[in-house]
């Protein structure tokens, strides 16, 4: 795929324009007489004692010439101390010494209070939309495997169901280029649940990752028999840790326990990460037909899964195969 032009343009604004906020142009960085690779330096070393030096030069990306250059004006500051390893008599350790260790608080400090300074005019909603995105250009910028950081299932707190509404319509315009008929039904479908709930036949889930909501499914009351599974939906930052297949697994638990014998979904042909959990934990496509709700040319899809006890331990053998470490809120 040829490079955009506007995109690269973008970017190059974004890098001068962040620049600049923090003061990297700084002649010296947070008001002091170190650069900016100097108080990095300073502080890899103040997180982590006896670091190798090979290491060092590996995390910061460093050219070994001009990091042994710095390392050793660091060392005549007094600031640095460099020991042979014990285990390898070719590799040098390199420790802040008590004067760098009390060179490098304030500038710890200062730069704590640099951020504070920067985001306290924004809201505790901004607040998350600015980090959020920060964890987004790091996960698709940096080279490194993303970690399986641990999850949590829990309930809706108050204005999740609208944060909930409107993710999932801007992720479907964006991946699916679905127009704005899908945001009026996914605003329809939370708002009868918000007017509606029965809290002895419905429920919400909604997936945690440090601090971000990542996930989210319902299940309302369709009749006695049957339940009925909606609006399943993944973060991208967050799919393939097993969080999809986690929260439909979370509904066909909860639906046995309240007596239902059916759970019933619909999709779209469109959907196939989802139809692959659906039909990894025993749903079966009962309906197929044309569908143009979205601007899009689409096969709506009916599923149908049985809940009776004949079906309990084959369905919940291939929901666990496909569940991942979680916690539940």
């Amino acid at each position: 795929m040829p490079l955009d032009a506007k995109k690269i343009s973008a970017i190059r604004a974004f890098n001068r324009f962040y620049t600049r906020q923090i003061g990297l142009l700084d002649e010296g960085l947070l008001k002091s007489k170190f650069s900016l690779t100097e108080v990095r330096v300073l502080y890899e070393l103040a997180q982590r004692d006896n670091l190798a030096a090979a290491d060092l030069k590996r995390d910061l990306g460093l050219d070994e010439g001009y990091l042994s250059r710095l390392l050793k004006k660091l060392e005549n500051g007094g600031m640095v101390q460099r020991t042979t390893s014990q285990k390898d008599g070719r590799q040098s350790l390199l420790s802040l010494t008590d004067e760098g260790r009390a060179v490098f608080e304030p500038l710890e400090q200062s730069s704590q209070a640099q951020v504070k300074q920067l985001i306290a005019p924004l809201s505790k909603t901004e607040r998350q939309r600015l980090v959020s995105a920060m964890r987004t250009i790091q996960e698709l910028l940096e080279a490194k495997p993303q970690p399986k950081v641990p999850y949590l299932l829990r309930p809706p707190h108050l204005g999740d169901v609208s944060w909930i509404v409107h993710r999932q319509s801007v992720l479907y315009g964006e991946e699916q280029g679905w127009n704005d008929n899908y945001e009026a039904l996914v605003s329809e479908i939370a708002g009868a649940f918000m007017r509606n709930f029965n809290a002895d036949k419905e429920r919400c889930w909604i997936a945690e990752r440090e601090g971000e909501i990542v996930g989210s499914v319902f299940v309302v009351h369709q009749s006695d028999d049957v339940a009925k599974l909606r609006l399943l939906y993944v973060e991208p930052c967050a799919r393939g840790l097993g969080i999809g297949a986690k929260l439909v697994d979370e509904c066909i638990r909860f639906a046995r326990g309240k007596g239902y014998k059916t759970m019933t979904l619909w999709t779209t042909n469109a959907q196939a990460s989802a139809r692959k959990i659906y039909e990894a934990v025993g749903f079966k496509l009962v309906k197929s037909e044309p569908d143009q709700s979205f601007g899009k040319e689409l096969m709506g899809q009916t599923w149908e899964l049985s809940l009776t006890k004949s079906s309990v331990n084959n369905n919940t053998q291939m929901a666990n195969a496909h569940g991942e470490k979680f916690t539940r809120a």
